[in-house]
């Protein structure tokens, strides 16, 4: 996923404007970016997690999105998770229900391009939403998962690199293996 800075304007506009975009671009404190589609890779893995926790939680109790649905970090950050999951009732910026307000998980694959962004920067993003109780970084090139969970007043970050673990997702109520997620997925 490369991202590419685009021209600055104010929350309102933003809003308003990408609603009308057929390509995603994130907002933050007034500087459009623009994500790029991902490879094939990306897209089998968060597939992969998806298919995976659609088999493990409880569909009653919990609502998954995709990347399509931005995240309002506060009035001036909206970011795309590649996915976000809500527990009980899902709580929008508005009424267009473009921005959700309230996840509880949330995923990001990384890509040679977005490493750094998603591991530093959507990290602390992150760390502003009061709901998040986990955010999953999953690295498409090699076996490995960041699992950072809130614990009180800070966050405790455990990395997997062990095809056989399965990953604690007390968020969310379940395991997740780790093979599951890397299932059909070619690695050198």
């Amino acid at each position: 996923m490369v991202l590419k800075a685009q021209r600055e304007m104010t929350a309102a506009a933003y809003r308003e404007w990408e609603a009308r975009q057929e390509v995603k671009h994130e907002y933050i404190d007034g500087a459009i970016i623009e994500m790029s589609g991902g490879t094939g890779r990306h897209s089998k893995i968060a597939m992969n997690i998806v298919l995976a926790l659609g088999r493990m939680i409880d569909l009653t109790r919990y609502v998954f999105h995709s990347s399509n649905m931005s995240v309002q970090i506060n009035a001036s950050r909206f970011v795309y998770p590649d996915l976000s999951i809500v527990r009980g009732s899902e709580f929008y910026e508005d009424d267009s229900e473009l921005s959700l307000l309230n996840p509880v998980f949330v995923v990001e694959v990384t890509s040679p391009s977005s490493d750094t962004y998603d591991r530093v920067d959507k990290f602390g993003y992150y760390l502003e939403v009061p709901s998040i109780e986990a955010y999953l970084i999953i690295d498409q090139e090699r076996v490995r998962a960041d699992l950072c969970t809130r614990a009180g007043d800070g966050w405790f970050v455990r990395v997997y690199a062990d095809a056989k673990a399965a990953l604690p997702l007390n968020a969310i109520g379940c395991a997740l293996p780790l093979a599951a997620v890397y299932r059909g997925i070619s690695l050198e």
